[in-house]
């Protein structure tokens, strides 16, 4: 399995950036940028991270015409907020301990795992799940709730 995958982890920091800058589900966001793009996303990661995220983030929000919306996790957060960088490391973990090394399954669990109920619980900053080990989300993950 490969572990500390550098282009997983830009993407899924991408894609939390994209999200709280237009305030949307990253699962939402994962729709408006479909397979295609995520896998481009992935596949150029070492050039797009010599960007400053903020400009690759606002290409691709024109690009695919993600508009604004009410999602707004981050003010709604009554503790220390963690950075885009933080998440997108808990769903770079998550995505590498239920994936393969083969890169297209990669893709199709990124899908899998933005547009499944776990998305919902990682962006709810006033829980503690995003601390959890790696090991307790993956768990809660493939048991499809959260573990007692």
């Amino acid at each position: 399995m490969m572990k500390n995958n550098s282009a997983l982890f830009y993407t899924c920091s991408l894609i939390e950036y994209i999200g709280r800058n237009q305030k949307q589900k990253r699962s939402t966001i994962v729709e408006y940028l479909g397979r295609k793009t995520i896998k481009r996303i992935y596949d150029y990661a070492d050039i797009f991270h010599c960007e400053p995220i903020e400009k690759t983030a606002d290409d691709f929000v024109t690009r695919y015409n993600i508009p604004m919306g009410s999602f707004d996790n981050v003010t709604k957060c009554r503790y220390d907020v963690p950075d885009y960088w933080t998440i997108g490391e808990v769903y770079e973990r998550l995505i590498e301990d239920i994936s393969d090394d083969n890169p297209d399954h990669i893709i199709d669990n990124i899908m899998e795992v933005y547009l499944s109920w776990i998305n919902d619980r990682l962006s709810n900053y006033n829980t503690d799940l995003f601390y959890q080990s790696r090991e307790y989300i993956r768990e809660c993950y493939r048991e499809g709730k959260i573990c007692a």
